[in-house]
């Protein structure tokens, strides 16, 4: 017979979504017996994730300070006509910080590691060593659903955390250095100045293909750190992936194909930022709306996540518009153009479009003045794209 864990919630998917959901309920409802299942050795994985200052509301802030490995005042960018710093502050956190801020909440029993999922139901989850989790409620947070019930680009990357020889002299981030040259579609470099002789080096493409070059794109990084002069002397962390840039698709088909009756959150339920792939934000949001709750059953949690994830996914398209005039208006190479005009724009209205909470003043401003496609092939790309 199956060894049984019982609980009122199982969180499946030990990453950053789950993480703070886990966080979140350990917080408002401490007597709660929550489990969190992994399939990695650790939770978070090998991740950096970033967040602007704006992204987060007051009432949410003590939820991601546990979190909150570096903190900068203000960024830069950098494109072939514009260069600028913009005055907000910018926030990084890492796996190991997720990892530690969970454990820390959760009893050591309630963390199921190195575990495989088979099966998840509204209010069971089945594992390949034979154990059998009956909860309240099941939450998945395991990653994409069906892409295929998308239309997306991609935004692709490989990231390197470097030990160099000597201090780099960077005060603050550099969030798109974008006067690298243009290869593979829209292409910067990101950079984080984690200490005076560490550097987070990511070379990331807004492409057509999700493919990556792994030893291209780590050649480039090390091209790029010498001609800053930064010499590297030991890779600490090396991460990559490509993440999909919502154009359009079918919500309703993308939930489904995960399950019409289970809770979910993270990519798992669409939640992104659709233009910037910008994940904490919203994962901070769906942890706080859960945690508020009072009914933590499967059949509640699930239309709780479902009407949420639905709701968003209404109100950005905004986002996936711009999206496809991005990949289907401009050309590869001149695609960084739209975002050289996007950084002239006013700070306020830029942290608010990271956040997803464009004002209608905001998406008029955006849309108007000379625009950095062709009128007829962003209208085509417009009126293409897949609500």
């Amino acid at each position: 017979m199956s060894d049984i864990i019982t609980c009122d919630v199982a969180i499946v998917g030990g990453g950053l979504a789950g993480g703070i959901i886990a966080l979140a309920l350990a917080r408002s409802h401490p007597d709660a017996r929550v489990v969190i299942v992994e399939r990695g050795m650790s939770l978070g994985g090998n991740h950096i994730w970033s967040f602007f200052g704006p992204d987060v509301a007051h009432a949410d802030r003590d939820l991601v300070i546990p979190l909150i490995a570096h903190v900068w005042q203000g960024y830069d960018v950098a494109f072939p006509a514009r260069r600028r710093m913009l005055p907000v502050n910018y926030y990084s956190t890492t796996s190991e910080k997720l990892d530690a801020a969970v454990r820390a909440a959760i009893p050591a029993e309630r963390i199921l590691t190195d575990r495989k999922v088979v099966g998840v139901g509204p209010t069971g989850v089945a594992l390949a060593d034979g154990l059998r989790i009956e909860a309240g409620g099941v939450i998945d947070c395991r990653g994409n659903g069906d892409l295929s019930a998308l239309d997306a680009g991609w935004q692709k990357f490989i990231g390197r955390e470097f030990v160099l020889k000597r201090p780099h002299g960077a005060v603050r981030p550099t969030v798109m250095d974008a006067t690298v040259e243009q290869i593979d579609g829209y292409r910067f470099v990101y950079t984080l100045p984690f200490a005076d002789d560490r550097m987070f080096i990511e070379d990331t493409y807004y492409s057509d293909t999700p493919d990556i070059d792994r030893a291209a794109l780590a050649a480039r990084i090390e091209t790029y750190a010498l001609a800053k002069g930064w010499k590297p002397k030991s890779v600490v962390r090396e991460e990559g992936g490509a993440l999909p840039v919502i154009i359009g698709g079918d919500f309703d088909r993308y939930w489904a194909s995960t399950g019409r009756d289970v809770a979910k959150a993270g990519m798992r339920a669409g939640l992104c930022q659709p233009t910037t792939g910008y994940s904490l934000p919203d994962a901070v949001r769906l942890a706080s709306l859960i945690a508020a709750s009072r009914d933590l059953s499967g059949g509640h949690l699930a239309t709780l996540t479902h009407d949420h994830a639905r709701a968003a996914w209404r109100a950005r398209g905004f986002y996936r518009m711009l999206d496809a005039m991005l990949f289907r208006a401009a050309e590869p190479g001149e695609r960084y153009r739209v975002l050289e005009r996007f950084y002239g724009l006013d700070p306020k209205l830029i942290a608010r479009f990271y956040s997803a909470r464009s004002t209608l003043g905001d998406k008029a401003r955006v849309l108007t003045g000379k625009p950095p496609v062709p009128i007829g092939r962003a209208v085509r790309a417009i009126m293409g794209k897949t609500a």
